[in-house]
């Protein structure tokens, strides 16, 4: 089964704008946060906010406290004002492009001009149009109501930002033939221009179409409708529950399923119906397939592959090293990591109820029998390196407390001067943290713990296995951006932005890429350091597929960014001694 993704699926401009305005406003200000009526046609970002305090009313009180902001839609220039009158805060989400379809009909209202808006008159966009409009409008909403309107002196025709392209086409030609006079402009919004033809190409070359939107969406059901006129099954759904309604043994009989989504649907949802499609042909299948893609579920979720790698890692770092007492430093790795991990995803479920649900599910269910694996490997793995040495105990337990309190509050709220108050608060300190401590472990632990010295080589290889760590923790980080910024995670990629972060990320690739052969050159390391400039490589080649949608979220492409660190052990492993 193959599964296409739309490029322009998900979250539009406005709404991306209205999202992290009330996200912002509800974090930064202790009075309460509204929104006047729901700010997206999305239950599950809605149901989250709601989760965050972010409460909703659909008319003006009299008086009230805190901040109310407007959604994207707009509103009335009428509600507005009463929404300050009444003693709010108010902050103004309305997408840009609706500002403009609201001054154009401002503009022309002044001038008696007659208002023919093409939409949904109940749509909450059009509700908000009609506000500048004035008492000489009308809202149309199929191309037969036309023929009843009567011939004004002038007037101007605008578009819902989210309307059908080819009933806009349509108005357009019954203006051009009828009333050439009149003035009419294009304010449908550039991204539903764009999804829809989006959708008429994809329908060209799939068997079926799957829409991801909330019901009450109009955007979203014009991509279902114009879906449907390509003659192919469209379906659309809210999340990836629903997908039982399709029905597994037709979407299991089909060899490519097209995805696209609303532009009120958030990535994360998107990413959760791709994933359930990518798993659904394995479920229930018997044989090597489904064993192995079941496996490698496994392997993630407990975090055993991610260990793996770890040690894999450390090995690679060791024979780069020139030195051949690998084994208690891999376990060492391999100990630390488990137990840290597992413990992370334990107290981080929130976020993985977004990012990754059957991740989420798999540690609710089994949190206690996970939290005595993850004591189990810490202590073993303290007491492995209590044998080692001294330094190797003291080292990894200071790495363990600061593991362990990466979650935990640090600096009560009334601690003056200082915003943060855990470690995980500070922008970008995930990656980081996580970066240095496998490094620690692979490339300055070991040689400490053997020659009781630190050299500049050993920095050189500590800086290239952190790179890759941090390159690995933080693509995760870009894939989980709306998820993180509902639950008020600060990571790199939130801070600088999805192209930013992918640009940072490339060019540590780039440096990491020539470290080793440079070092290599000069015969300051094992030639099998040619060898392993594969595995920056083979990071740049998944991190640019995924900038140029070539690959979606999935299971696969979290093993295959996990495997990058068994491909350094096995490279290494070829080399003799």
């Amino acid at each position: 089964m193959k599964i296409v993704i739309a490029k322009s699926s998900g979250f539009c401009l406005g709404v991306r704008r209205a999202v992290e305005m009330v996200i912002d406003a509800s974090s930064q200000n202790e009075k309460p946060v509204y929104t006047y009526g729901p700010l997206i046609h999305n239950p599950q970002v809605l149901l989250s906010l709601e989760e965050k305090g972010v409460h909703v009313f659909k008319e003006v009180p009299s008086q009230g406290t805190g901040s109310v902001l407007i959604r994207a839609h707009g509103v009335t220039p009428d509600t507005k004002e009463k929404l300050e009158k009444a003693g709010f805060d108010v902050l103004n989400a309305t997408c840009p492009r609706v500002v403009k379809i609201q001054s154009i009909i401002k503009k022309y209202a002044r001038q008696n001009y007659a208002v023919i808006i093409l939409g949904d008159k109940n749509h909450p966009e059009v509700v908000g149009l009609l506000g500048y409009a004035g008492k000489n409008s009308t809202v149309i909403n199929a191309i037969n109501e036309l023929d009843s309107l009567p011939a004004f002196e002038k007037a101007i025709i605008v578009a819902q930002s989210t309307q059908n392209t080819d009933f806009f086409a349509r108005v357009k030609e019954w203006a051009d033939q009828n009333f050439p006079d009149y003035k009419i402009f294009d304010t449908i919004c550039d991204s539903t221009e764009k999804r829809q033809m989006e959708v008429r190409k994809l329908a060209e070359y799939v068997d079926i179409l799957i829409v991801v939107g909330g019901k009450e969406s109009g955007n979203t059901k014009r991509l279902v409708e114009i879906g449907k006129e390509s003659g192919k099954p469209a379906f659309q759904i809210e999340t990836e529950s629903d997908l039982d309604s399709i029905g597994t043994g037709l979407l299991c009989s089909v060899s490519t399923i097209g995805i696209t989504a609303g532009a009120s649907t958030p990535n994360w949802i998107i990413k959760r119906v791709y994933k359930a499609l990518e798993e659904l042909p394995y479920k229930d299948r018997r044989g090597w397939q489904g064993t192995l893609f079941r496996l490698q579920r496994a392997l993630l979720l407990t975090n055993i592959y991610v260990s793996m790698g770890a040690g894999f890692l450390t090995y690679a770092c060791i024979k780069l090293l020139g030195q051949n007492a690998y084994w208690p430093y891999l376990m060492l790795s391999m100990l630390y990591v488990q137990s840290m991990h597992i413990l992370n995803h334990l107290i981080g479920t929130v976020s993985d109820r977004y990012n990754d649900p059957e991740r989420a599910f798999y540690y609710e269910k089994n949190k206690h029998l996970l939290l005595i694996l993850a004591a189990v490997a810490g202590s073993a793995g303290l007491v492995l390196a209590y044998y080692i040495e001294f330094w190797s105990f003291a080292i990894l337990f200071v790495m363990s407390v600061t593991g362990l309190s990466y979650n935990l509050t640090i600096f009560p709220k009334n601690f003056p001067g200082f915003k943060y108050r855990r470690f995980r608060d500070l922008p970008g300190s995930k990656p980081l943290l996580i970066a240095v401590a496998w490094g620690v472990l692979a490339a300055i632990l070991p040689p400490l713990s053997l020659t009781g010295t630190i050299t500049w080589l050993n920095i050189l290889i500590f800086f290239w296995a952190a790179g890759l760590v941090f390159v690995r923790t933080g693509f995760f980080d870009i894939l989980d951006m709306q998820g993180d910024r509902l639950v008020g995670k600060e990571t790199i990629a939130l801070l600088l932005g999805e192209k930013n972060s992918i640009h940072l990320l490339t060019i540590i690739l780039l440096v990491l890429i020539a470290m080793l052969p440079t070092a290599a050159a000069f015969k300051l390391i094992s030639p099998i350091g040619y060898l392993l400039t594969l595995c920056p490589v083979f990071l740049l080649i998944i991190l640019s597929a995924y900038k140029n949608r070539m690959i979606m979220p999935s299971t696969k492409l979290e093993f295959l960014v996990e495997s990058h660190f068994i491909l350094a052990g096995l490279i290494t492993f070829i080399e003799p001694g």
